[in-house]
């Protein structure tokens, strides 16, 4: 009873449509889960309305220490294809910003789903793996597990833990841990779309702007995106943020540019001819929240009339506001990341199917390993397409 042919550790999205593809091709399936319930990140995901794919989802999207190796799984499981799954199980949804596609009603609806997909699979919630091992070469089953429930066999092992972000719901290294015992390499995990913070000089030049939101490019090395920034009380936050997060590394700086697709510089140069009586910050104000605007013209040492100022002073707010760089302390770290950036080496599986090239019948998928999305539904569609390719195979 305790023998079956694909165990999957894991119960989240990766897991499940895993679990689901290969019960479809009448394997017996097992999935074990630490949590006491199944998909804990769909279901807080969205803000409980679940952002399951991205409209515009391409292999571009995503980091890794090996680019490519996202792109076969993405291309033969996309997110339109996920969408029709969606449609098949009449879960109404919407789209709002950059793509992104959430559902009407609960993220509840999407486990659902998933669950549905993988009737006939056996699920066990609260159980904890103690140990893996593999089973004596001319054993019909390769891999043995020792749990708080007793011992489980299986021909395939999937690895679908994800990685150690958001602490708080269960997560942990375990992906890792086992990556190691089967002599793989680990890319160093970081958090990912996570706010960073600031040293305490930096947030006193910032105090009493927490609570400014604009839009903003953010820029790390070549990487930027343009989106929502929000000024918090420990940093910088908002999606344009949390976006470049996953590209930022401890001790690199970072350029913002409050005002993006606008020469700051030459817009004041045009007001100082035609309104030289206004103030510095009176213009600017149009153009960006009064306290940040204000701050800003602080910074530059230019508040006063456009008519005093010097070429050379708009010349300084200019670039303060157009490429404003700052070095950040850190970020808030795995307590509030949505995604860890690093895991299994990719190097290791096999770009079709997730399985370990030195180990047959073992593989891991969804976040545990090196590949990393975008905010806005993109690591869900790394889920389903890396789950998908598993469940195929496997």
């Amino acid at each position: 009873m305790n023998e079956f042919d694909v165990i999957i550790i894991g119960a989240g999205a990766a897991g499940l449509i895993c679990a689901g593809e290969a019960y479809k091709r009448g394997r017996r399936v097992l999935v074990l889960d630490h949590a006491a319930k199944v998909a804990q990140k769909i279901r807080i995901s969205g803000g409980g309305r679940a952002n399951f794919t991205n409209l515009y989802a391409t292999p571009g999207d995503f980091l890794s220490d090996n680019p490519r190796f996202c792109t076969s799984a993405l291309k033969r499981y996309t997110q339109h294809d996920f969408i029709t799954l969606v449609e098949k199980h009449n879960i109404a949804y919407h789209e709002r910003d950059h793509g992104q596609l959430f559902c009407d009603g609960s993220a509840q609806q999407i486990i659902d789903m998933l669950l549905a997909e993988a009737r006939g699979i056996e699920v066990q919630t609260g159980i904890n793996v103690k140990g893996v091992s593999m089973c004596e070469p001319d054993d019909t089953f390769r891999f043995s597990l020792e749990t708080d429930r007793g011992t489980y066999r299986a021909a395939a092992l999937v690895i679908a833990t994800g990685g150690p972000s958001i602490p708080k719901m269960g997560s942990s290294g375990f992906a890792y841990d086992l990556a190691r015992q089967f002599g793989l390499n680990v890319i160093t995990p970081r958090a990912g779309l996570v706010p960073l913070v600031f040293d305490a000089e930096t947030l006193g030049r910032l105090d009493g702007l927490a609570g400014v939101s604009l839009d903003a490019t953010a820029k790390a090395g070549k990487t930027h995106f343009t989106e929502a920034l929000l000024f918090t009380h420990r940093g910088l936050s908002g999606p344009v943020i949390l976006q470049i997060s996953s590209y930022w590394h401890m001790g690199d700086a970072i350029t913002i540019d409050f005002l993006p697709g606008m020469d700051l510089f030459e817009f004041m140069k045009d007001a100082k001819a035609n309104q030289p009586k206004k103030d510095v910050r009176t213009v600017l104000a149009t153009l960006l929240p009064k306290r940040l605007a204000h701050r800003l013209v602080e910074w530059a040492k230019c508040d006063s009339r456009l008519a005093e100022t010097s070429d050379k002073a708009l010349r300084r707010l200019g670039t303060q506001i157009n490429a404003w760089q700052l070095t950040p302390s850190g970020s808030e770290g795995m307590r509030t990341a949505e995604v860890t950036v690093g895991g299994v080496d990719t190097k290791a599986l096999s770009s079709k199917t997730m399985e370990v090239t030195s180990t047959p019948g073992l593989y891991f998928i969804g976040e545990a390993v090196d590949v990393t999305g975008h905010l806005g539904g993109f690591n869900f569609q790394w889920a389903w397409a890396s789950g998908h390719a598993c469940g195929q195979v496997v």
